[in-house]
Parts: C-alpha cells; structure tokens; sequence
C-alpha cells in the first residue's frame, strides 16, 4: 500500500498536464485556489502512519498473520510447529523457512496493483469529463475510508476492500495535479506547478518525521498514528469542498476562448473524437527512437522501483520485527525523500550529452540499484537495509528526473503527459504481471528475501538490455561521424 510520494505523484502530475489549457481566470485570482489545492495537497500527503503500515497490520491491532494463517490451516497436511509464545506458525516450505508476514504481503497488497491498474485509465478521462473538482472530492473520501477500516476494520477481506479503495485514492491524485492549470493563467503554470508538487513533498516529510518522532520519543502506539493520519485527510476533504469548480476542461468541455467564462455551450463532445486524437498523438509520440528510448527505461525501472518500495517493510520486519526492536522506518523515508530532493536539484546542473551517453548512463546507475537491492535483501543488518534503501531511492529519484526531462523536451505540452500517462500505466501493466508470478498467493507466492532477489535481478537486466543497446548506438554515431571523413579524404586525392 505505502507508495512513496515523490513517485506516484510524479506520474500523476505529468499525466495532469495531459489536462492543461482550460478555463483561465484573471492573474490577480490565482491565489486562492493555489493556497486552498496547496492545503489539501500538504494534509492529504501528511500520514505519519504510512511508514509503518506493515508493522501495524502485523501487530496487535490487526494480528493478520495469525488469523490467516489459522485460515490456511486445513490446506497443509504437516503438524505446524509451536513458537515461543505458543503461537502456531506455517511449516518451512520446500522453497525455504517462509516469513508469517508473508502471507499478508501475498493476498492483502498486491490489491492495491490491481485497483490501481484498472483504474488509471477510466479515471484520467474522468477527471476531465467532471472537470477536476470531483474527482479531487473522491481521492479525498477514498483516503477517509482507507484510513477509517485502518483503524476499525478486520479480517482479510475487509483489508483487502482497504487497499482498494487506496487503489482508488491513488489513481485519482491526477486531480490535484491538474485541477490548478484549469484556475489559473496560463503565465502562472510553472509557479504553481512548483507550489503543488511542494505542498505534496512537505506534507510527506513532515509526517515520515513526525510518525517517527512519536513512535520513538514519544512511544506513541501505532494505532494513535493512524487516528493522525485519519484526521489529517478529513481536513484535507473538508478543503477541497472550497476550490472554485473549472468552467471547462481540455477535451469533453473544451470552449473556444471567445466565450469566456460565460458557462459551457456549444454541441456535446464527441467522445469517440476524443479517443481518435489521443491515439493519433500516441502514435506520432513513440514513432521517436529516443523518446521510446527513455519512455521503455521509465516504465520498467518504475515498475521495479513500486515492487521495492511497496514490500520494504515487509523486509526489513523480517530482518528487525517491530515487536522485538526500536524501528525507524519514518526517519528512513524522510532522509531519503530530502536526499532525493537535492539530488533532482543537482539534475540542473549536470552537463552531459544525453543523447550520446543516456543509454550507458541508465544502464551504469541501473547498476547500482540492483546492486542496492540485492545487498538490501542478503546483508540481514537493519541499518544496512535503510542505508541501502536510501541510495536506491536517491538513484531511482535522480534517473527518473533525467528522464522526464528528456521526454518532455521531446514533446509539445499538449502531448507530453499522454507519453507518461501510458508510460505509468504500463509500468503498472508490468507491476500486476511481476505481482502475479511473484507475489500473489495465487502464483508462487515467494517469500520476501526471494521477491527482492528476483528484483535485484530485474534491475540487473534492465541495467544489461541498455549497455548492449547505447554500446550499438554510440558505434552507429561514430561511424556517421567517420564517413563524411573518409568521403571529404577521397575527394581531396
């Protein structure tokens, strides 16, 4: 369930911009309803439980792990042997000891894949369709319920109906990101842009510190967090009943600008129209080499980097379980999200021949995220798994700045948000496959240090498939530089 901020939203606010050049108003107006999508954007991010979601449904408040393990009881034939506390947990499996906690990583969170993956498309039309405010008003109430059967809800179906509606929550954040283009001027986009997306990322800081602060000054039970949290997105909702509603939108409600804010007239969209344009643009958008390029290196390292930071509790309760040890998992998120932070500031500042070198690049850093994953997953010390999660963050953050950079100056800004539209929703198309196999109870359903070896190897091949690719094309572009050379040396004699 626990996506990071800066990664999701990331995805959401480029697809938002898929949603630009609406209804404009006058530049003195813009104010309002920046500081009102700001506020909701800093109390629906700010969840000081989120960090420690999997200790909490591990623990006493949910105890998930015993009652699904009785559960599955009359599906295993061998006696379960007793632990240390009486408790009955599942015998070794013959792929190895299997962690207790893994059953809630099989069957409770690979739901919010699936929600997510269903839901991208329908509600990115949607948001357009209803123009914005209510569809932020329902990631808002998606986050109440998520939070409320939190703290209330039991049992394993009752869970798995949270992550979905978390699935929700999380394939509407494109609202928020693109309700603001529709009140504002057009001159005020980047101003905003950079208002919202900090909203966000301060809302998250703040609450990773927060949550870690009471859970290790203040020993704040975890249950408490979550009524934080709880309280943190009703204020959030109640906020976003103020935001002035959009007079139109870019596609189902488009007005010429000669009707000015006088309401929506004209003929009904075509909808199939609709569909038309955005598959031409599609088309015309992945006939470029280097904007396939980098859009296939964004898909694949984004579902990789969901799969990591979806299942990093589960593994470092594994290594470190909460219920013996002190845990720092908020501090670790905060230090990597301000990390990463300053590493996307410093992507300013690199001066490289990306079309020469990206490929080699990707492939180099690629590199090293599996190999901060695979010393995550073998090492068995705490600290090493947060020190090894804050640099695969840091890189994954870096690399996907890079690349954003070098797919939207490629594009048109009408265009540019339907490549990472489809680029995300084909990382999650990859994400639900990878769950499937991988995780799900269903399919394999490996346990967590296995998961994570399978992602390190994931990465590694990723990191091979693009040395080999911008080996070939670095050759191609010496050899077209070498002809000319050669012709103009045969001409001279």
């Amino acid at each position: 369930m626990d996506v990071p901020g800066p990664v999701s939203r990331r995805a959401a606010a480029a697809a938002a911009t898929m949603l630009l050049r609406t209804a404009r108003v006058p530049r003195e107006c813009w104010f309002l309803p920046t500081a009102l999508i700001c506020a909701y954007g800093f109390f629906a991010s700010l969840r000081p439980s989120e960090p420690f979601l999997t200790p909490y449904l591990l623990g006493p408040d949910k105890n998930l792990t015993e009652r699904e393990v009785e559960r599955l009881a009359p599906l295993l034939s061998s006696p379960w042997p007793p632990c240390a506390q009486g408790k009955r947990f599942p015998p070794p499996l013959p792929l190895g000891q299997r962690h207790p906690s893994a059953l809630v990583f099989n069957e409770i969170y690979p739901v919010w894949t699936y929600s997510y993956l269903v839901l991208l498309f329908p509600v990115f039309l949607a948001t357009d369709y209803l123009r914005y405010k209510p569809v932020v008003l329902l990631q808002g109430l998606s986050l109440i319920v998520t939070w409320f059967m939190l703290l209330y809800a039991q049992g394993l179906l009752a869970v798995q109906f949270l992550e979905f509606f978390y699935g929700i929550a999380t394939a509407t954040e494109i609202a928020y990101y693109s309700y603001i283009y529709s009140v504002v001027d057009l001159s005020m986009y980047q101003k905003v842009t950079s208002y919202c997306r900090s909203a966000t990322l301060v809302g998250f800081t703040v609450g990773s510190v927060l949550g870690q602060i009471l859970v290790s000054v203040a020993d704040w039970s975890l249950f408490s967090l979550n009524v934080i949290s709880l309280t943190c997105v009703s204020v959030a909702f109640a906020v976003a009943w103020f935001l002035p509603m959009p007079q139109k939108s870019l596609f189902f409600h488009h007005v010429p600008a000669s009707q000015g804010m006088n309401g929506i007239k004209g003929s009904k969209p075509d909808r199939l129209l609709v569909l038309r344009v955005l598959w031409n643009d599609f088309l015309i958008c992945y006939s470029s080499r280097p904007l396939l390029c980098w859009s296939v290196w964004w898909a694949l390292s984004t579902c990789g980097y969901f799969q990591v930071v979806n299942y990093a509790q589960g593994l470092w309760e594994q290594v470190m379980p909460s219920r013996h040890a002190s845990i720092y998992n908020g501090g670790v998120e905060a230090v990597s999200t301000l990390l990463g932070a300053v590493a996307v500031f410093a992507v300013g500042y690199i001066k490289i021949s990306w079309s020469t070198w990206g490929e080699l690049t990707l492939s180099v850093f690629s590199l090293l995220i599996a190999a901060a994953v695979y010393i995550m997953d073998t090492v068995g010390n705490i600290w090493v798994c947060y020190a090894s999660y804050v640099v695969f963050r840091i890189i994954y953050m870096l690399l996907i700045t890079i690349a954003t950079f070098q797919i939207a100056a490629s594009l048109s800004m009408e265009r540019y948000a339907l490549v990472f539209g489809v680029n995300t929703f084909i990382a999650l198309a990859l994400q639900t496959l990878l769950t499937v196999i991988v995780v799900d109870a269903s399919g394999l359903g490996l346990e967590i240090t296995t998961q994570f070896f399978i992602y390190a190897g994931y990465f590694a091949l990723i990191a091979v498939v693009f040395l080999a690719n911008g080996a070939v094309s670095i050759m191609k572009k010496y050899r077209k530089q070498e002809d000319p050379e050669s012709r103009s040396q045969v001409t001279t004699s």
